[in-house]
């Protein structure tokens, strides 16, 4: 999983190395589950020393609640990035939306282990890491929240819509889509998902039938 802006200076070889235990630990929990995936096998999978795993992390968990973090920091600045893009282009606030859950698409297929174990974890509420998880589910929604909330004040959205739910429900119905059609329907193109999704958005969101 790579960042959106590249280290600099010093700090090169150390965000190269968290780089290769991220995607190591990714796969891993994604393949076998997370209480069964050893610090061994990461950095087995990464090609590093145990040593370096615990230089960089202090332990499993908290490589996981980083991983958390970094992955849905990505994905919160890509729907930023498709927000910005189509506000240059002159579109509205539907436009917007239409471009986050392009982005969002495009993003869970280019991570689609980190999907997963984002989604399940989304369902405990066991972990250690859950006040973690409950503060990055909240990037990734606000970013939605944003257009939602500029949208009704410029008069496009009912000022009847309920912000917080409508973010979360689109972005639980780009993940949980995305992951139907990777695992059940990976013939489709991202042009077709995306096609799909948006005419759901136009008839619902925008309020036109």
């Amino acid at each position: 999983m790579e960042s959106t802006s590249a280290p600099s200076g010093g700090s090169t070889r150390r965000e190269a190395t968290r780089q290769k235990l991220y995607e190591a630990a990714v796969t891993l929990i994604a393949e076998q589950g997370f209480s069964a995936t050893t610090v061994d096998e990461i950095a087995e999978r990464a090609g590093v020393a145990k040593g370096t795993v615990y230089y960089n992390f202090a332990s499993k968990s908290v490589l996981f609640e980083e991983l958390l973090r970094h992955g849905v920091g990505l994905l919160a600045a890509s729907l930023r990035e498709a927000t910005e893009e189509s506000a240059r282009r002159g579109g509205g606030k539907v436009d917007a939306l239409d471009a986050m859950i392009r982005a969002g698409l495009g993003f869970i297929a280019g991570y689609p282990a980190f999907t997963q174990l984002y989604v399940a974890e989304l369902w405990r509420t066991n972990r250690s890491w859950q006040p973690t998880l409950l503060v990055v589910r909240q990037q990734v929604n606000a970013a939605v929240e944003d257009v939602l909330r500029a949208g009704v004040e410029s008069g496009e959205f009912s000022a009847e819509i309920d912000v917080t739910l409508t973010a979360a429900a689109l972005v639980g119905m780009v993940l949980v889509a995305a992951l139907d059609w990777q695992s059940f329907q990976p013939e489709r193109s991202l042009d077709d998902v995306h096609a799909a999704l948006s005419r759901l958005l136009q008839g619902r969101v925008s309020g036109h039938v």
